[in-house]
């Protein structure tokens, strides 16, 4: 009995959360977004180079899928642009605890960043919008998606900052994240399946077929 009251209090608290973030206020989904981007930005001080490209592994990826989660699609997104924005600004919290200036988006890297704040749109919308893509397989689905958003934008950049071609671009900027960052989606999947509810919280397009859930 104590170990179902637990777990009934976890559902109730994981829904009311998500209900409490989808009617908060302009200014406080600002705050939120704000939060994700600290949370980004510590996970950007893991940082392990590569020799044989100008791109490292980093945590932020990480950071970056949970937010269209926690923020939801359009504020994930904007918790990214503040991410970017005040990295921009001098807070030194981009990759390894580094600072650039706005030529960071002509530079090998850039790419990345601008993937960053697309990527949780996509993600947050179709987590808000539809409660069937709170299970773990869709989860895993839109984080890869993310992934992939992130991957395609910062090959692109790459390649034009330095002159490479297609498979030159995909040895340096794609093949050697792609073991890691599945695992990252992986996680965050796992992350976001636990904490999202499976009961409609705003008015979601399935929701008429899972009517008979609580949380």
């Amino acid at each position: 009995m104590q170990a179902v009251s637990v777990i009934d209090r976890y559902l109730v608290a994981r829904y009311s959360f998500f209900k409490w973030r989808y009617s908060l206020d302009l200014v406080d989904k600002l705050v939120m977004a704000a939060g994700m981007a600290c949370v980004t930005g510590l996970l950007a001080l893991i940082r392990i180079p590569l020799p044989f490209t100008p791109v490292p592994v980093t945590g932020q990826v990480l950071g970056v899928l949970m937010s269209g989660v926690v923020c939801g699609g359009v504020f994930g997104s904007i918790s990214q642009i503040i991410y970017v924005g005040l990295g921009i600004a001098g807070v030194p919290w981009f990759a390894g605890g580094t600072t650039c200036s706005w030529t960071i988006f002509v530079q090998p890297t850039g790419g990345y960043l601008i993937g960053f704040i697309i990527a949780p749109l996509i993600i947050g919308k179709y987590t808000d919008r539809y409660i069937s893509a709170r299970s773990f397989l869709p989860q895993i689905k839109y984080m890869m998606m993310g992934v992939g958003i992130i991957y395609l934008f910062g090959a692109v950049v790459l390649s034009l900052a330095i002159g490479s071609g297609f498979w030159e671009t995909m040895v340096k900027g794609v093949a050697p994240f792609i073991l890691v960052d599945l695992v990252k989606a992986a996680i965050a999947a796992g992350v976001s399946f636990s904490i999202l509810p499976k009961a409609s919280y705003n008015g979601e397009i399935d929701k008429l077929r899972y009517m008979d859930r609580r949380y």
